[in-house]
C-alpha cells in the first residue's frame, strides 16, 4: 500500500514519507521533481519554476541521504517512479543505503526504468531510444547479479492510457516495450543466456485501472495469459512463478474532473476494485491518486484519504479471503479472448514496423495514441461518452471539499526553490573537485564503450559527489539529446460537416484572417519549462488545425526565449501557453516579460493547465488573456476563444451573431481570451 508522494525539498518529503508510514503505508513510491527526471541540475534555465513542484529535487547524494533519512532502508520497499535517470537515481540509493550499513543484495524495490513510453506520453525523455535502452539493459544486468531482490523495470502501461491509449493499445505496447528489453538483454551478452528467467522473474508492470469495471479487470486478465505465454515460448521460461505477470496499479487520472472533484471519491473506489476483485489477475501493489488531482497538487490529508480506502479494503472487507469470483463467467471469458486477439493483432503491426523502437522513431505510436485520444476527446464533447458532471447532471450543490478552492490544493512556497539552489551552490563548494573530475572522465570514457555497462562509473559519480546535472551532461554530450515526434499528423482531419460548432469556428477563423489580409491565422502553441505532459496541447493542435488555423507546435521542453523567439520569427497570431507542472507563477510572467521586450507584447497570450483560481487571477493581473483549467473540456469552443482574442487584438469590431456567449466555455478564467490545456 503505497501513496506517490515527494514534494519541495528532501527534507520536508522526508518528513512525509516518515508520517505516512507511521499512518500503515507498507512501502514508499517516490515522486521526483522534473529537474530531476530530465537529468538537470536546478539552476539550469529550464528547471526555473519547476524545483520541488511534482515531486522531490535530488541534485546528488546529500539529497538522497536527506530523503531516506531515519529510514531504514534495508528493511523498505522502495518505488521510484524515474526512467531517463533511472540508472543514477539507483546509484544514489545505493550509496544512501551502504552509508546507512545495509546490505546492497538485501534492498528491495523498484526502478519506473521504462523509458519507451517516455517518448509517447510523459515526456521526461532525454537521449535517443537506442543509447537510452542500453541504459535500461545495464541497470537490469547489474541488479540481477548483484541486486537479486530489486524489481529493475517496471513496464508502464499506466502512462499509455493517460495518454489516450484503448485498452488494446495498452496491453500490446506495453506487452511490446518489455519484449524490447529482454531482448536487448539477451543480445547485449552481459548475462549468460541461462539467467534470462530471472530477468523475466524481476520484470514487473504498472498498469491503469479506468472506470470501464468490466473492460478493465478482462484486460488485466488479457495481460496475464498473453505474458504467460510469450515469457513461455519466446524466453523458454519453464517456472510458472517467474512467468507471473507481477504488476502493480495506478487507478486511472485522465478521468478525475475538476467540476464536481468529489465524484473522483467514488471514481476512484470503483477503479481500484477491478484490479482487486478478481484474485487470478489481482494487482500486487495499488497506489491511488488523491480526489482533487484535476485542482492541483494534492495536501497530505488528501493522500492519506488514498491509504484508507485501501486498509479498509484489505483489513475491513472480506474480499481477499475466497477465490477468483469471475472465473467460468461467459461474460468475462469473451471479453478477454477480445482484447487478447485485439492485442496480439497490433503486437504483429509493431513487429512488421521493425519493434517498438522503430514504431517510436517512425512516429507510428505516438500518431496512435494522439488519434485515439481525439477519438475519445469527441465522444466526450458529444455526449456521447457520459462523464458525470461534466458534460451530463451538472446541476450541484456547492462542495464543502472546494468551498475555497485554493486551500483545497497544496502550494511550494517558492522560498524551497531558492533553498534548493542555495544547497546546491554549497554543496558543488564542498566536494572534491579533482575527485569529481576523475569520475566525469571515466563516465565519458565508458560511454564511448558499448560493450561496458556504466553502473560501476555511475556509482564512482555518485560517490565522489557529482551533480545529477554533471552525469547527465555527460551522456547528453556522449549519446546526443532526442525530441520525440509529436504525432499531430496521425490524427484524422475532421471534415467541415463533422460538427456544427467545429464548422462555425472554422468559418470565423477564415472571416478573421480575410479582415486582417492574410490567408490562415497562425497560433503558436508552446510548453514552456519541463513539462512533458504533452496530451492536451495535442488535442489542442489537431482542433486548431481542423479549424483552418496554421499552427506552429514544436514540442516539449522550451525556454521562455525559445517561444518568443518563434513567436517573433513566425509572426504569430497568438500565443498558447500549456503548464501542468505548477510552474506557471514563474514561466508566464517571463514570457509575457520577453514578448515586451521584443517589442511583440500586442500578440495575446493564452494559458491552460492545472491552475488555481488565485493563480489565475494573478495571470490575468499580469496580462495574460484567460485561464483555462481542466474543468473546460470542450476544445472547439476554446478555439473559437482563440479567434476571438485574435480580433480583439487587430481591434477588428464584432462578428453578427459572433462566438460570445452560449460557445463560450463555460468555467473559462477570461479576460479576452482562453487557455488552451486539458
Amino acid at each position: 500500500m503505497r501513496t506517490y508522494a515527494g514534494h519541495s525539498s528532501a527534507r520536508e518529503s522526508n518528513a512525509l514519507y516518515r508520517r505516512n508510514l507511521a499512518k500503515g503505508q507498507t512501502g514508499l513510491s517516490v515522486a521526483f521533481d522534473l529537474p530531476t527526471q530530465t537529468g538537470y541540475d536546478a539552476d539550469h534555465v529550464l528547471a526555473r519554476g519547476e524545483v520541488g513542484r511534482v515531486g522531490v529535487p535530488v541534485g546528488h547524494l546529500g539529497d538522497m541521504r536527506a530523503l531516506f533519512d531515519g529510514i531504514p532502508l534495508e528493511q523498505t520497499n522502495t518505488s521510484m517512479t524515474i526512467n531517463a535517470t533511472a540508472m543514477w537515481l539507483l546509484a544514489l540509493y545505493q550509496v544512501a543505503a551502504e552509508e546507512q550499513g545495509a546490505d546492497v543484495a538485501k534492498l528491495t524495490g523498484t526502478t519506473q526504468n521504462d523509458i519507451i513510453k517516455e517518448y509517447l506520453s510523459r515526456g521526461t525523455y532525454v537521449f535517443p531510444p537506442g543509447p537510452s535502452v542500453r541504459l535500461t539493459t545495464d541497470v537490469i544486468a547489474y541488479t540481477v547479479a548483484r541486486m537479486p531482490k530489486w524489481n529493475p523495470i517496471n513496464v508502464c502501461s499506466y502512462h499509455l492510457q493517460e495518454a489516450g491509449a484503448t485498452p488494446v493499445q495498452e496491453i500490446a505496447y506495453a506487452l511490446c516495450t518489455a519484449m524490447t528489453v529482454l531482448d536487448a538483454v539477451r543480445e547485449s551478452g552481459q548475462l549468460p543466456p541461462e539467467r534470462i528467467g530471472e530477468v523475466v522473474g524481476r520484470m514487473s508492470f504498472f498498469v491503469n485501472a479506468g472506470v470501464r469495471f468490466v473492460e478493465e479487470m478482462c484486460k488485466v486478465r488479457a495481460f496475464t495469459r498473453l505474458w504467460d505465454a510469450i515469457t513461455s515460448e519466446r524466453y523458454q521460461v519453464a517456472d510458472p512463478a517467474r512467468r507471473r505477470f507481477r504488476y502493480g496499479v495506478q487507478v486511472n487520472s485522465l478521468g478525475l474532473t475538476e467540476a464536481q472533484p468529489e465524484n473522483n471519491v467514488q471514481r476512484i473506489v470503483l477503479e481500484m476494485l477491478a484490479v482487486t476483485l478478481s484474485r487470478g489477475a489481482r494487482a500486487r501493489a495499488v497506489q491511488l491518486p488523491a480526489w482533487n488531482e484535476a485542482l492541483g497538487l494534492p495536501r497530505p490529508a488528501d493522500q492519506q484519504w488514498g491509504l484508507r480506502m485501501q486498509q479498509v479494503l484489505a483489513y475491513e472487507s472480506d474480499l481477499l479471503e475466497y477465490g477468483d469470483l469471475f472465473d467460468g463467467s461467459p461474460v468475462v471469458a469473451a471479453k478477454t479472448a477480445e482484447l487478447m486477439a485485439g492485442a496480439e493483432a497490433e503486437m504483429a503491426v509493431v513487429a512488421e514496423l521493425g519493434g517498438m523502437v522503430a514504431a517510436v522513431e517512425s512516429g507510428y505510436l505516438k500518431g496512435q495514441l494522439v488519434a485515439s485520444h481525439a477519438a475519445r476527446r469527441a465522444r466526450i464533447e458529444s455526449g456521447e461518452e457520459k462523464v458525470v458532471g461534466v458534460n451530463c447532471f451538472q446541476a450541484t450543490e456547492p462542495s464543502p471539499l472546494t468551498g475555497n478552492a485554493d486551500t483545497a490544493v497544496h502550494h511550494v512556497d517558492p522560498a524551497y526553490e531558492r533553498a534548493v539552489l542555495a544547497d546546491l551552490a554549497e554543496w558543488r563548494q564542498r566536494r572534491d573537485q579533482a575527485e569529481v573530475q576523475a569520475a566525469l572522465r571515466r563516465l565519458t570514457s565508458d560511454a564511448a564503450r558499448p560493450d561496458v555497462n556504466l553502473m560501476d562509473a555511475t556509482l564512482a559519480c555518485a560517490r565522489a559527489g557529482v551533480t545529477t546535472g554533471e552525469w547527465s551532461l555527460v551522456l547528453r554530450e556522449a549519446f546526443g539529446e532526442y525530441w520525440a515526434p509529436t504525432g499531430l499528423g496521425g490524427a484524422p482531419v475532421a471534415s467541415v460537416g463533422s460538427s456544427t460548432e467545429l464548422a462555425a469556428v472554422r468559418e470565423a477563423a477564415h472571416a478573421a484572417a480575410a479582415e486582417i489580409g492574410v490567408g490562415r491565422l497562425r497560433l503558436l502553441l508552446g510548453k514552456p519549462g519541463l513539462d512533458g505532459h504533452s496530451n492536451g496541447v495535442e488535442q489542442i493542435a489537431v482542433r486548431a488545425r481542423d479549424a483552418g488555423f496554421e499552427v506552429i507546435y514544436q514540442g516539449i521542453r522550451l525556454t521562455p526565449a525559445q517561444i518568443v523567439a518563434a513567436a517573433v520569427a513566425e509572426d504569430v497570431h497568438c500565443v498558447g501557453l500549456s503548464i501542468l507542472s505548477g510552474g506557471h507563477a514563474e514561466l508566464v510572467p517571463d514570457v509575457l516579460r520577453r514578448l515586451d521586450l521584443a517589442g511583440a507584447a500586442d500578440i495575446p497570450v493564452v494559458v491552460g493547465g492545472i491552475i488555481p483560481p488565485a493563480d489565475a487571477a494573478s495571470l490575468l493581473a499580469q496580462g495574460v488573456a484567460a485561464v483555462f483549467t481542466p474543468a473546460d473540456f470542450g476544445i472547439t469552443p476554446i478555439i473559437g476563444r482563440i479567434v476571438e482574442v485574435i480580433r480583439q487584438a487587430h481591434k477588428l469590431k464584432p462578428r453578427p451573431g459572433d462566438l460570445a456567449g452560449a460557445a463560450h466555455p463555460a468555467s473559462a478564467t477570461t479576460a479576452s481570451a482562453a487557455t488552451i490545456e486539458r
